[in-house]
């Protein structure tokens, strides 16, 4: 009999204590351990940024749920893990031992390494859902005294998705509003170019995404890096395609939300073997860590180098269908190294994105993640809004029925269908 842990509940963990409920033995038993007591889903939280999404809309308590599935859960933070001792220590005190762990923390905001930055500073965030209800909150009174906004994503910052959501939302909220006509805006990322998305770009991400931006009249700066923030003002150096400072800018504004670059939790930072100098956890290509054979790692917290370097640092994201191929790749391999055997199962590391825009939206696909791809594809229009709001019902059925069914990889067959036939 053994005790599998699983640090962490969003998107990846909460799926990952479903899928292994299916895969191990009845006698084995799966604790998840989460320093919030519900599932939130993030990938609504640009709604929640203008007020279209309150918290409660977007969250699941989880304990009802896990019982129901006979899967223990603890609401605690974690402190530390020692991995000598296969143990992990609580905020609370508590001590926690496992035979197999899954780290599923997702990252750190590292708003700390830019003077003024977050919502302990002067932006605001939708990385949290509690950070996006607080953007909404306020959104009414920026509606009635509106200015510039400067929104994007800093240097080493990883997931783009959002940031071009969030801008393009914030545009369709402000035109309803008629008062786009008073908020200039300006779209700030590190990215060499609009639609890199830290992927190289995914089919003409680039001319499509520039397309839209000048049709909504959202000017942009690329290569970018944020060197400081002031109340209402930002200072940005954009640097050539060499890396080296190009021009100065001192942007005013009246809102601001820009992505942050992630780092690994505390509670791993610094385990030698365990996680890289940015404290993501290292993994091989079965999500198992080499040095502790016995930890196992998915999502946004694992290390996952860029393809190729950039101008100003970037990162690679993690989407959803990547997470969900990494769970089941590890619910079928823990067992595996249970039974004395080798892990067999691979994560097919693929990206998918619906980039909701209120009135419409744009879509990737890029298989696998990193190019030369057996497909790249993007697309735009308003079947992308409805698609977004499908998924976010879906999912948010999915977690809270406690089912573990591959919903990325059914809408990625559609997907491929659709266009196939388009063609």
């Amino acid at each position: 009999m053994a005790h599998i842990v699983v640090l962490g509940a969003g998107l990846g963990g909460t799926i990952q204590a479903y899928e292994l409920k299916e895969t191990v033995g009845p006698n084995d038993t799966i604790t998840v351990i989460s320093n919030k007591s519900y599932f939130q889903f993030t990938p609504s939280n640009p709604w929640a940024g203008v007020g279209w999404r309150k918290k409660k809309d977007l969250i699941i308590e989880l304990e009802p749920v896990m019982r129901k599935r006979g899967i223990a859960f603890i609401c605690d933070g974690a402190k530390k893990l020692i991995p000598q001792e296969n143990k992990i220590i609580l905020d609370s005190g508590k001590e926690v031992t496992y035979d197999y762990i899954v780290l599923a923390t997702g990252p750190d905001l590292a708003f700390d390494e830019i003077e003024g930055f977050g919502p302990k500073g002067f932006t605001h965030s939708v990385c949290h859902v509690e950070h996006a209800e607080v953007s909404g909150d306020g959104w009414d009174a920026f509606c009635a005294n509106p200015g510039p906004i400067v929104v994007g994503a800093v240097q080493g910052a990883s997931c783009f998705g959002p940031a071009y959501e969030y801008a393009m939302t914030i545009d369709t909220d402000l035109r309803r509003r008629k008062v786009r006509d008073q908020v200039p805006m300006t779209f700030v990322t590190p990215e060499p170019y609009i639609g890199h998305l830290g992927l190289g770009g995914v089919g003409d991400t680039k001319g499509m995404l520039e397309s839209i931006m000048r049709e909504r009249s959202i000017r942009w700066i690329t290569n970018a890096k944020v060197n400081r923030f002031e109340e209402g003002k930002v200072f940005v150096t954009e640097h050539d395609e060499d890396g080296k400072p190009k021009k100065e800018h001192e942007l005013p504004f009246s809102y601001s939300m820009l992505l942050p670059a992630f780092r690994g939790i505390p509670a791993l930072m610094g385990i030698d073997g365990l996680v890289n100098p940015r404290g993501f956890v290292i993994v091989d290509e079965f999500q198992r860590n080499p040095t502790f054979p016995n930890i196992f790692g998915i999502g946004v917290c694992i290390a996952i180098a860029p393809k190729e370097p950039t101008a100003v640092p970037t990162g690679v994201p993690k989407t959803g269908f990547m997470i969900e191929s990494m769970v089941t790749a590890t619910a079928h391999n823990i067992p595996l190294v249970m039974a004395g055997k080798e892990p067999q199962k691979l994560a097919t590391w693929n990206a998918l994105c619906l980039a909701d825009f209120g009135d419409g939206g744009a879509a990737f696909l890029a298989m696998p993640q990193n190019p030369p791809r057996n497909v790249n594809w993007a697309a735009s229009g308003k079947w992308v809004h409805w698609a977004k709001l499908g998924f976010e019902w879906y999912f948010m059925r999915k977690v809270r029925k406690g089912v573990s069914e591959p919903f990325y990889e059914r809408m990625v067959m559609k997907m491929l269908k659709v266009n196939k036939l388009k063609n």
